[in-house]
């Protein structure tokens, strides 16, 4: 049985953590305009502080699963080993990373309950998990997988089609086309 790894953060749940920033900014920012794959660095100065108050939140207290990536996951499940990969570092409070993983872990215990809590597996580093597929927003986490799913974020969505194509990458938006390629081929 061929194996998938699927990241969390943003291509099964939204956490939440734009909802925090933005309750802490007081606006929306322009999501659009942001390059970096912290969305943190918009803070600049003002990071110390956020992460001071954000360090002890749950953030996947009322966070969701993605549309159909419930449904898609367990059909997928029938043909398919699958393994949660997620980062639960924050790099402003390591310290706190416990608080970080055990939410994770929660969240993923209660909302994906056909999934053997012994596929989840916490790490920062994904380039050493050895998967056939890997699904995720980060084009270095899916190195190495022959078959290599990029959930659009606002971080890649300026990488070209000539790009992902060198790297022999598939651009996916949402888990009706992760449905479609992955049981279909």
């Amino acid at each position: 049985m061929k194996s998938i790894m699927v990241d969390m953060d943003d291509v099964l749940t939204y956490g939440n953590f734009t909802q925090i920033l933005e309750d802490y900014l007081g606006y929306i920012p322009n999501y659009g305009s942001i390059k970096s794959y912290y969305i943190q660095d918009i803070l600049g100065d003002k990071k110390d502080d956020f992460f001071s108050k954000f360090k002890d939140m749950d953030m996947y207290e009322n966070a969701t699963l993605l549309p159909d990536c419930y449904d898609v996951l367990k059909e997928l499940s029938k043909h398919y080993e699958i393994y949660i990969c997620t980062d639960y570092i924050w790099k402003e409070i390591i310290k706190f990373a416990g608080n970080n993983l055990k939410n994770k872990y929660n969240f993923l215990y209660k909302k994906l309950d056909f999934i053997d809590p012994n596929n989840f597996i916490f790490a920062v580093n994904k380039a050493i998990i050895n998967c056939d597929i890997k699904i995720d927003d980060k084009t270095s986490n899916i190195e190495g997988a022959t078959t290599k799913l990029l959930f659009t974020a606002w971080h890649n969505k300026d990488l070209t089609d000539e790009e992902l194509k060198r790297q022999n990458i598939i651009r996916v938006n949402n888990w009706k086309e992760i449905r479609d390629i992955l049981l279909n081929n």
